[in-house]
């Protein structure tokens, strides 16, 4: 019998870690909301509406980080304006 008090308790410990790891999630997601709030204070987007600015940051996600600046701005990213002459 001691077996199954052994898997009784890693279960509760289990579903203790797992609850510990769900409080964590949570506070570091408020952290990461904190800080690209911050990013985005002050660049112009805080004008934006809320549903402005989930679609905006959904269809920027989509692209990836290089493809969208290369979008916005029109020119290749940092990594492709780097590369020797005649290699783009």
């Amino acid at each position: 019998m001691p077996r199954n008090r052994s898997a009784i308790a890693a279960l509760q410990k289990l579903e203790a870690d797992r609850a510990a790891l769900d409080a964590k999630q949570r506070e570091l997601e408020m952290q990461a909301a904190k800080e690209l709030g911050e990013i985005i204070l002050g660049s112009g987007l805080e004008s934006f509406s809320k549903k402005g600015l989930r679609k905006v940051a959904e269809e920027l996600g989509k692209l990836g980080e290089d493809a969208a600046i290369e979008k916005l701005t029109g020119r290749g990213a940092t990594r492709a304006s780097n590369s020797a002459p005649g290699t783009q």
